[in-house]
C-alpha cells in the first residue's frame, strides 16, 4: 500500500489461524463438471493475513512515535473475535466484514489488505445398520488443494469502505494425467536435447484465480452469483480429462475459456502453473499400458495466463474453443 507521495507503508499480522465452528451453509447451484452444490460450514477454518496502511502511520516509522499504531497483536485478537459475530457463509464475506469493522473502529486507518487461505477440513463416514453416513461431528484435516481469497479496501467518506480490489482462487491443485497429452513441434536447435513426446502422463502443478464483474457476487454466497473454488477445481479436472493437450499452455487456455463460459460473472481469469511431468524409467507396455516413473529432476518449467470476458469475441479463443470434441459438454446451456 502507498501513501500520497508514493511511498509504501503497511503493516499487519500473518499467520492468523480461525477456527470458526457453525458459520452459516454455503448452497449454490449444481453445474454438469461437479457433484459440488455446497458446504455445511460446521468448520470455517482460516490462516488470515491483514496489513493497514494510513498517512497517520509515517511517524511510527519516522520519529518512533506510536500514537496511532493499533498493534499487530490486537489485529490478532480483533480478527478472532469477529469471526464468532460473522453470519455470511464464504472467505470473500468474512475478509469484507472484518475490513469494515476495523475501518469503523479506528478512524485513521485508511487502507486495509486481507487475505486468506481456508483450511480444508472434509467429512468423515461412519458405519451403521443402515450402512455409512457422514459424521456431523468428526472432520479429517486435508492438505490438499484449498481455496484463496484477498481483498483491498479503502475508507470512502459517504459509504464508510469500499472494495478497490479482490482475488479468489484455489491453489495447490495437483493432478496428473497418464495419457493423452503430448509435446511436439516445438523450436529444435543445437540448445534442444528434450524428445518430442506424441502420449506423455502429465503431471501438473495448478493455480486458478478469478475476479468478478461485480464484486457484490464475490462476497455473497446466497446471492446467486458466487462461484465456489471447489466447482472451479471440478471443472479443470473435467477439461483436463477431455482435452488431448499439445502443451500445458493450450490445457490452461481452455480451462480459462470454459469458466467463463460457465460462469458469466467472472470478469477475468488467470492461471498459475508447473510442469512436473515425471521422468520415464521403462517405457509404456503398448498392450497393457503399464509404466515406471520418478520425480522429475529440476529445474522446472512453469506458465502464467490470464483470460478476460472480452477474450470470447476474439476469433482465435473462439475456434480454439469450438475446435474441441468436449466443448459442447462443457460450454453452458
Amino acid at each position: 500500500m502507498k501513501l500520497r507521495d508514493g511511498r509504501t507503508l503497511y503493516y499487519g499480522k500473518g499467520d492468523v489461524l480461525t477456527y470458526r465452528t457453525y458459520a452459516a451453509p454455503l448452497v449454490v447451484a449444481p453445474i454438469p463438471e461437479s457433484p459440488y452444490c455446497g458446504e455445511s460450514n460446521v468448520v470455517f477454518a482460516h490462516n488470515v493475513t491483514f496489513s493497514v496502511s494510513s498517512e497517520v502511520l509515517l511517524g511510527s516509522f519516522s520519529e518512533g512515535d506510536n500514537t496511532h499504531v493499533v498493534a499487530t497483536d490486537s489485529m490478532k485478537n480483533f480478527i478472532l473475535r469477529h469471526a464468532a459475530a460473522y453470519d455470511g457463509c464464504t472467505t470473500e464475506g468474512f475478509l469484507a466484514f472484518v475490513s469494515e469493522a476495523f475501518l469503523a473502529q479506528y478512524p485513521h486507518v485508511t487502507d486495509i489488505e486481507i487475505a486468506a487461505d481456508r483450511i480444508p477440513f472434509q467429512t468423515i463416514s461412519i458405519g451403521g445398520e443402515a450402512g455409512f453416513n457422514e459424521s456431523e461431528l468428526v472432520f479429517r484435516r486435508s492438505h490438499n488443494e484449498h481455496s484463496h481469497a484477498s481483498l483491498q479496501m479503502k475508507r470512502a467518506a459517504d459509504t464508510g469502505a469500499v472494495v478497490v480490489g479482490h482475488c479468489s482462487g484455489i491453489v495447490d491443485v495437483q493432478l496428473i494425467k497418464v495419457s493423452g497429452s503430448s509435446f511436439y513441434g516445438f523450436i529444435r536447435d543445437e540448445y534442444t536435447t528434450l524428445p518430442e513426446s506424441y502420449d506423455r502422463p502429465l503431471f501438473i502443478f495448478l493455480n486458478l484465480h478469478w475476479r468478478y464483474s461485480k464484486v457484490a457476487d464475490a462476497l455473497d454466497g446466497n446471492g446467486g452469483g458466487y462461484v465456489a473454488a471447489e466447482q472451479v477445481r471440478d471443472l479443470a479436472q473435467h477439461v483436463f480429462h477431455s482435452v488431448q493437450s499439445p502443451s500445458i499452455q493450450y490445457l490452461v487456455c481452455q480451462i480459462g475459456l470454459r469458466l467463463l463460459t460457465r460462469f458469466p460473472q467472472l470478469e477475468e481469469v488467470s492461471f498459475e502453473s508447473n510442469n512436473r511431468t515425471w521422468e520415464t524409467i521403462v517405457e509404456r507396455d503398448p498392450v497393457t499400458g503399464a509404466g515406471v516413473y520418478t520425480e522429475p529432476r529440476p529445474p522446472f518449467g512453469f506458465q502464467g495466463f490470464s483470460l478476460s470476458r472480452v477474450d470470447l469475441e476474439r476469433e482465435d479463443f473462439l475456434k480454439a474453443l469450438a475446435a474441441n470434441p468436449s466443448a459442447k459438454s462443457v460450454a453452458s446451456p
